[in-house]
């Protein structure tokens, strides 16, 4: 049995992706269509080229397919007669004219994002939180799943209790994008460096957490699809008015590369953080409260907040793609649940580089390749070169995990100003650092599973401030990626020969990818974003190139 998993418009207007899930449940491909397209979050695009990958990986086409599900529940937005099947498949992924139609399984946005964390986890019974802008009609959820069982939905709240849009007002109001919310996150920590007061923006008491913008209830008369759209735009607006009203003007006038120096702009971020870190936080404990589960998974969009996730004890688990990508993965295990194996889910799931075609744009460019020499990149890295290492298959979701990261030694403290020029982007951006993990134990708070795909803030030790002072944010956090030893991968490589060196094992990692621009997916973008950017190498799977 196959089943392609998918997030598509019109529901899923953003993030669009597509999964691919045998009859076991094992993930045999999973990508987002952005990194084909290179349009950033794909808006209002389906996944028609993850969608052609997944089936290429697998060596099968569309007829081979039995179901395909979406992480969205159509016919409850849009209504049964309004919905063409045949349409939403030509237009999501350019169903060829003629082919048969696989059944078309709908699936419930908030039940998408459960099932992947959920399964995506190595527990087998979990309370699951789900927090974003909103499903079909609820913002926030809170279930009880075990393995075998059926999901069990134990509280919800509406559209007015959005921390996505609340999330999304402030970062409107500073200028960024809704998609740009970890920017916003990374100014705030200049507030909590600062310690500045900020009005509370939540109230938790009386067993729930209320916002401070209300919402009128939905007008009558339309369908809930356009319910849903005329609704989020009202509570966006509401949002960006009382961050206004909390500055004092309409809209942030600093440019983005200074607002960390701007006290008002902190203030929005600080506030829109300490909004969301208090209600995670108490939905966290909700979550165990209701359904008496200490293992937690947390999914929507609000669980990219590293800061927030960062606060939650352990256990908990948060997916590589906690986000709308998600519920492509989500959707197909609806269908398809795997049977517990005790194992994370693995984030290389993406595409290959290609050697032929690695080989063939390398001589179209003229670069001179050697091959690749652990011992060299350390060399490199040592002596102040940055660099960037695309090998195996590609990350899902937004953070580079080593096989499509820019690397570099994390001190001295100014590294960061360097890969932030080179990276062209704002110079008060944090960077994340990756190291073994009994390493990281000398240099932070352990970050228990947030560290497997570099979700979660973590405190530094005075050790970390000087072994790596370069990823120490401004409020005494980093956000780490931890390797095991034992596991064969070329970063660990990397990270081997630093140590036999006698220097502490431990580097920046940040996305492969310009301003503006996905994260490098295979050979040809990789020498692309190689060639756009100041880097010294690249490590090309098992070749390395130097530019002249």
């Amino acid at each position: 049995m196959w089943v392609l998993g998918i997030n598509c418009p019109p529901a899923g207007w953003h993030d669009s992706a597509a999964c691919l899930v045998n009859g076991s449940g094992e993930v045999v491909a999973f990508s987002e269509e952005e990194r084909f397209s290179r349009r950033r979050h794909s808006l209002f695009k389906g996944p028609s080229q993850a969608a052609s990958f997944c089936l290429e990986t697998a060596g099968i086409g569309p007829p081979d397919l039995d179901a395909v599900a979406v992480g969205w529940d159509m016919p409850r937005l849009l209504g049964d007669k309004a919905l063409d099947g045949r349409g939403l498949l030509r237009a999501a992924l350019g169903w060829p004219d003629g082919e048969p139609t696989p059944e078309l399984v709908f699936v419930a946005h908030h039940l998408a994002h459960a099932r992947c964390a959920f399964h995506a986890s190595s527990f087998d019974d979990a309370a699951v939180l789900v927090i974003d802008g909103s499903g079909e009609r609820e913002a926030t959820s809170i279930w009880r799943l075990r393995a075998g069982a059926a999901p069990v939905l134990e509280r919800s709240w509406p559209l007015a209790a959005s921390l996505g849009h609340a999330y999304a007002g402030a970062s409107r109001w500073l200028g960024f994008s809704p998609f740009e919310a970890g920017k916003t996150m990374g100014l705030a920590a200049f507030g909590r460096a600062e310690r500045l007061a900020v009005p509370s923006l939540v109230d938790v008491s009386a067993g729930d957490y209320r916002l401070d913008v209300s919402l009128p209830h939905a007008p009558g008369g339309a369908s809930p699809f356009h319910v849903l759209g005329r609704q989020s735009r009202l509570v966006g607006r509401r949002w960006r008015e009382r961050f206004a009203q909390l500055a004092g003007a309409p809209r942030s006038s600093t440019a983005t590369d200074a607002l960390h120096a701007d006290p008002c702009a902190v203030s929005v971020a600080y506030a829109a953080q300490r909004m969301v870190e208090t209600s995670v936080t108490w939905l966290a404990a909700e979550a165990r409260a209701l359904t008496g589960r200490a293992s937690l998974c947390l999914a929507g969009g609000v669980a990219l907040n590293c800061s927030a996730n960062g606060l939650i004890p352990q256990p908990l688990y948060v997916p590589p793609v906690p986000h709308d990508a998600g519920v492509a993965l989500g959707a197909a295990w609806e269908v398809c649940p795997p049977a517990p194996n005790g194992e994370p889910l693995t984030p290389y799931l993406g595409a290959t580089l290609g050697r032929a075609v690695a080989e063939a744009e390398l001589r179209a460019r003229g670069l001179a390749s050697r091959p690749l020499d652990f011992e060299r990149v350390a060399e490199l890295l040592l002596d102040g070169d940055v660099g960037a290492l695309a090998v195996g298959r590609a990350e899902i979701g937004p953070r580079a995990l080593c096989h499509r990261s820019i690397l570099a030694l994390p001190r001295p403290g100014t590294r960061s100003d360097r890969v932030n020029a080179i990276k062209h982007r704002e110079p008060w951006r944090p960077f994340g650092p990756v190291a073994f993990a009994d390493v990281g134990e000398e240099l932070w708070e352990d970050p228990g599973n947030l560290g497997r795909y570099m979700l979660g803030a973590t405190r530094v030790s005075d050790a970390c401030r000087g072994v790596a002072p370069a990823a120490v944010h401004v409020d005494g956090t980093t956000r780490p990626q931890t390797i095991d030893r034992g596991a064969r991968s070329a970063i660990g490589a990397i990270l081997g020969a630093l140590e036999r060196s006698g220097v502490p094992p431990a580097l920046i990692n940040t996305s492969f990818n310009d301003r503006g621009q996905p994260i490098a997916n295979d050979a040809r973008q990789a020498l692309d974003a190689f060639g756009a950017m100041d880097l010294s190498f690249l490590v090309l799977d098992d070749r390395m190139v130097l530019k002249p």
